[in-house]
């Protein structure tokens, strides 16, 4: 399956803000609104628009953080009506494949709740491994994918805006 990444623009923002996951997903991904803004103020993340064709299907953020000198996947989220459709295991490929392409990005970082099991199992079926590291409200844990060992699938890089 391929995705493409489109910016948040005019044409998008409203129907993009208005994704959903279900109910029992709330509170493992921040709403797309606020991952907008946060990427306002913190310019080194990346927001895109996921879609299969002209189909929008769901948003990420990822980028680096000056911080801690990191790169991250700093959100992930798959609208309600598109999940279980291979969509997210895409766009995750997507952006790892993007920060491969980084000159300094050797690893990848994410957190993942710790109850949320559906993106930990995506996330280990990728590579990501989990650190041990927990998040200082203590509900998600840091998960690592070494680039330089090949853990994740390369494929080879599709043009898309």
């Amino acid at each position: 399956m391929t995705v493409t990444f489109r910016d948040v623009d005019r044409e998008n923002f409203y129907r993009c803000v208005k994704l959903d996951v279900r109910d029992d997903q709330r509170g493992f991904v921040a709403t797309n609104v606020f991952s907008i803004a946060q990427s306002k103020v913190e310019p080194t993340y990346i927001t895109k628009v996921v879609y299969d064709g002209d189909e929008m299907v769901g948003f990420v953020m990822y980028g680096f953080e000056p911080d801690d000198g990191r790169h991250y996947l700093g959100r992930l989220m798959i609208d309600k009506r598109h999940q279980g459709k291979g969509y997210g295991r895409a766009a995750t490929v997507e952006v790892i494949e993007r920060l491969r392409r980084e000159p300094e990005c050797r690893e990848v970082f994410l957190w993942v709740n710790v109850k949320n099991e559906g993106a930990r199992k995506l996330y280990e079926s990728l590579g990501f491994e989990g650190t041990g590291e927990m998040h200082e409200n203590e509900h998600e844990e840091l998960m690592r994918l070494k680039l330089d060992e090949s853990c994740a699938p390369s494929r080879a890089p599709e043009e898309s805006a």
